[in-house]
């Protein structure tokens, strides 16, 4: 397959400590997560009831996210990584603020949202400042539908957007005020299963700064070394200064970004020293075309995750397209082997996005990714 353009050489990592604001910033993060350390995963002892996905010094995890389809909650989560073999996670929020007591969200019953231990929905976003003219036509205004299209939702009525903004308060103190004992027994659940939690992806950089201290300081208590947000520059500007003061990172997930001519990490990384990155190498290769590898050996000493996927590339029919392990496009092999053979501490996390035929289910296809793996590796 033949590369749709070439990647551009950026600076060095010398040259960006040495040059950039953030080797100043770097004197003054503390000793404690300065340097990544090796993931966890060597410590956990080889017990027969706790899972070890750690192959050849390379950590293999998942993103939760890859059960979505199955019940929720943190309980459910140990049971999936015990039964696919899986012993380091990069945590979604939803159900990690299940378990500590969030409050419910009205849009599940303004909705049809899924009950029955289904995850919920996400959280709407918060009212706009007093003063601020909201986006979007005025709620009174019902959109058109597209030709062909779906059809609109009704605007919402006065009661359901008090519904809403009550909601908003209400988690925000929830979070401003979490009982950090609850926390510290989630982490004990984890603990006990053997299962370490590297990222918790809570997505804050549109809450309040006491909302996002609490993300930090609570990924933290469950071992995590920092929250996970998707990469854009206001997200990059606003988290990356308070991982900074909580001794953390912000890592950032990309999608196709890539393919727009001109993007690099390099402006994002500069903002501190405290930005890493989650690599998600099957966007990049089913967007670009272009080896990971190129990406990873640049910038290894800043990206602290990888997601892996299998996709078609761009110029397949069809195109970017989600695949089974081994039927697609994206060198997974080369991808695991490079970084078994440099020893470099990045995380590499399983993304189940295929569909998933009816006689399976998101954990057994997980379980196969897992050894599919391990194969290579070992």
């Amino acid at each position: 397959m033949k590369n749709k353009s070439e990647m551009k050489n950026g600076i060095s990592r010398r040259r960006f400590l040495g040059t950039s604001a953030a080797a100043a910033a770097l004197a003054v993060i503390p000793a404690s997560y300065g340097c990544k350390t090796k993931p966890a995963a060597e410590e956990v002892p080889a017990l027969s009831d706790k899972p070890n996905s750690n192959f050849g010094g390379v950590q293999i995890g998942a993103i939760t996210y890859s059960w979505r389809s199955m019940p929720s909650g943190i309980e459910n989560i140990i049971k999936y990584c015990k039964e696919s073999g899986i012993n380091s996670i990069e945590l979604m929020s939803t159900d990690l603020e299940q378990y500590l007591g969030i409050p419910e969200n009205p849009m599940r019953s303004m909705f049809g949202g899924g009950g029955g231990g289904q995850r919920q929905a996400p959280p709407p976003p918060p009212p706009p400042p007093a003063g601020a003219r909201p986006a979007g036509p005025a709620p009174a205004q019902a959109q058109r539908p597209a030709p062909g299209g779906p059809p609109q939702r009704a605007p919402l009525t006065e009661e359901q957007q008090a519904a809403i903004a009550k909601y908003n308060e209400d988690v925000k103190n929830f979070r401003i005020n979490i009982d950090m004992a609850k926390v510290a027994e989630a982490k004990k659940l984890f603990d006990d299963a053997g299962i370490g939690v590297h990222i918790v992806k809570f997505s804050p950089s549109r809450w309040s700064d006491e909302e996002i201290d609490y993300a930090f300081k609570v990924a933290k208590a469950m071992g995590a070394k920092g929250v996970c947000e998707e990469i854009g520059e206001e997200a990059v500007n606003k988290l990356g200064p308070i991982a900074e003061k909580h001794g953390m990172y912000a890592i950032f997930h990309n999608h196709n970004q890539f393919a727009t001519e001109g993007f690099s990490y390099d402006p994002f990384l500069a903002v501190s020293p405290a930005v890493m990155m989650n690599f998600d190498a099957g966007h990049f290769f089913g967007s670009t075309g272009i080896h990971p590898n190129n990406i990873i050996e640049k910038y290894k000493d800043r990206i602290f995750s990888i997601h892996i996927k299998d996709k078609t590339g761009p110029n397949t029919d069809p195109p970017n397209t989600n695949q089974v392990w081994g039927q697609g496009e994206v060198p997974i092999e080369d991808v695991l082997l490079l970084l078994k053979k440099n020893q470099w501490p990045i995380y590499v996390d399983i993304e189940l996005e295929y569909d998933v035929k009816p006689w399976s289910n998101a954990v057994k296809e997980t379980k196969t990714c897992v050894q599919y793996a391990r194969n290579i590796l070992m």
